[in-house]
């Protein structure tokens, strides 16, 4: 047997029209999983033909998922549209940058929703439909300020912080029942996110000198922790945040 297949198995990854969600849905899909990507990019349909065009099978749903409509609505009709679930990858994310003393609150709540309110309310859908069909696999994505505190960033940091902890929470609630919940967390990534960053030299070779792998990470370093944790292979580990960083966080 080979603990690493996923052939035949239904996901949904969040966000995935672009970045680090695309790369993991490549690498599902790549590995014989059928995939439903949820986004609010109005590139998403474009994306899902590329893939379907591959070879894969892939679906679409535009959706935002800072509104609790639309996202249950989302995980309803991905599961439909796949005739079932076996893994979520929530991958979908947002960030604002202001001083923390000047920080609206409206970007506040925004970050706050997306990245942690709509984790939490797709893992507990995705638990509730693991808990009717024999179990499944939950994958949220951390960060590296799921550990530190960043800097002009106070909303994505407790965002993070809060998709680690819960993840754990899950887990234990959901391991004894053939749940698996873990989380990966990328280190420096070379995403549109973190364009800004890449762009200033100073800063750039700051983060390079303390990555011992040498480089930035990429959405192809995320497939393999991603199908690990989609498969057989990750069926003791509960409630584990795994770091995907280069070494960054050894350093």
């Amino acid at each position: 047997m080979n603990m690493f297949d996923i052939t035949g198995k239904k996901a949904i990854v969040t966000g995935a029209a672009q970045g680090l969600a695309h790369g993991m849905a490549e690498g599902l899909m790549e590995n014989g999983a059928e995939v439903t990507i949820i986004d609010i990019s109005p590139k998403t349909p474009e994306v899902v033909k590329e893939f379907n065009d591959r070879g894969f099978k892939c679906h679409g749903i535009i959706a935002n998922l800072g509104d609790e409509e639309s996202l249950v609505n989302a995980f309803h009709e991905s599961v439909a549209a796949m005739n079932g679930l076996d893994i979520i990858v929530n991958a979908a994310g947002v960030q604002k940058r202001h001083k923390s003393e000047e920080f609206p609150k409206e970007d506040w709540d925004f970050v706050i929703n997306i990245n942690l309110t709509s984790v939490f309310r797709l893992c507990q859908l995705a638990a509730q439909h693991y808990l009717k069909n024999g179990g499944g696999k939950i994958i949220n994505i951390a960060s590296m300020l799921s550990y530190f505190g960043g800097y002009t960033v106070p909303a994505y940091a407790a965002s993070k912080g809060g998709v680690a902890q819960i993840t754990k929470a899950f887990a234990n609630e959901w391991a004894g029942k053939n749940i698996n919940v873990n989380a990966l967390a990328p280190g420096y990534m070379a995403t549109v996110m973190n364009t800004a960053i890449m762009n200033d030299a100073g800063r750039n070779d700051e983060i390079l000198k303390r990555i011992p792998q040498g480089r930035w990470g990429t959405p192809e370093d995320m497939k393999g922790p991603v199908v690990f944790l989609a498969s057989k292979a990750s069926d003791y580990l509960n409630g584990a945040i795994i770091t995907v960083d280069g070494g960054y966080l050894g350093r």
